[in-house]
């Protein structure tokens, strides 16, 4: 339940929050099992055992992104056409040419999709009806803009766009690193990634190792772009930001974790505690950073 990742959406003013409409419109548009010649499939999903597509909790919804995929590598596609190809350029006395090749192999690929087997994924998103934001849990952008699509197709009332802001992340992170310190309630941590501008694409990463040593300023001053910086916000949440306004490898502290553990009678209980902390958490550390980096960009 608890989020790793984060790519965040400014959700427009104009967007009324109906749960029970988004429900219905996200219920016309479930995830279905591949069909005999599909590759893949998309739609929505329950986010909790409720048998609802919309999870509602204190003005926070949480939805459930589900993709299913046919398992048929490449490489059994390439040797069935290959196998195929020498049967019938035995039968005819020549090699095939390119597009009989083609042809061939597109329909190896419709003889053996209904054979293949299907694996499921599921990617959840959460909407902050009060402050406007929209958070998908993914560290890629193109796997967040396959669940926003999606979601525009159910309704296409919810236009939001990926938060940009005032300043670039990567030249504030630099600028932290060489002040030694972030502002406000964030902290460093030991995780960074740096890459220089030039074609060489020079890169120096940082694991667990601390970031205040002369050699970390030396790298940006020599003109390195600060890629991936690890960063703690208020003793609570640690993760690492990127220059694209990602935010990956969240975790909750341990504080954090024991308020969820206090008195817990059963799932249910546990998944509506889990996702209020989360929530309420994730909210103030997110308009927080945003804060730090300048504030948003006017996107009228």
């Amino acid at each position: 339940m608890w989020f790793k990742n984060a790519v965040i959406y400014r959700v427009p003013n104009d967007w009324v929050a109906n749960g029970d409409d988004l429900e219905q419109k996200l219920s016309l548009q479930p995830l279905q099992p591949c069909g005999g010649f599909q590759m893949e499939s998309q739609g929505w999903t329950f986010p909790h055992e409720d048998g609802v597509f919309l999870y509602q909790q204190m003005g926070h919804y949480l939805i459930n992104f589900g993709v299913e995929q046919k398992l048929l590598p490449s490489t059994v596609i390439r040797q069935h056409t290959k196998d195929r190809a020498a049967e019938i350029e035995k039968q005819i006395g020549h090699p095939l040419g390119r597009k009989q090749m083609r042809d061939l192999r597109d329909q190896v690929t419709t003889e053996l999709l209904p054979r293949a087997l299907s694996k499921r994924a599921s990617m959840a998103a959460w909407i902050d009806v009060k402050n406007k934001f929209l958070v998908v849990d993914t560290g890629a952008d193109k796997k967040s803009e396959s669940l926003m699509e999606a979601l525009r197709r159910a309704d296409d009332t919810m236009q939001a766009k990926r938060i940009d802001t005032e300043m670039s992340p990567g030249s504030v992170m630099s600028q932290w690193l060489l002040s030694g310190d972030a502002p406000g309630v964030f902290t460093i941590d030991q995780d960074l990634e740096l890459c220089s501008l030039d074609a060489s694409r020079a890169t120096v990463r940082y694991v667990r190792h601390s970031l205040e040593g002369k050699e970390i300023k030396d790298h940006i001053l020599a003109g390195k772009k600060t890629l991936q910086l690890g960063l703690t916000w208020n003793d609570r949440i640690s993760f690492i930001l990127t220059d694209q306004l990602q935010i990956k490898r969240i975790s909750f502290l341990n504080i954090l974790k024991r308020e969820s553990d206090a008195e817990i009678e059963n799932d249910l209980e546990q998944f509506e505690m889990d996702f209020v902390l989360m929530t309420g958490e994730l909210s103030l550390m997110i308009a927080d950073l945003v804060s730090v980096l300048g504030g948003e960009k006017n996107q009228s």
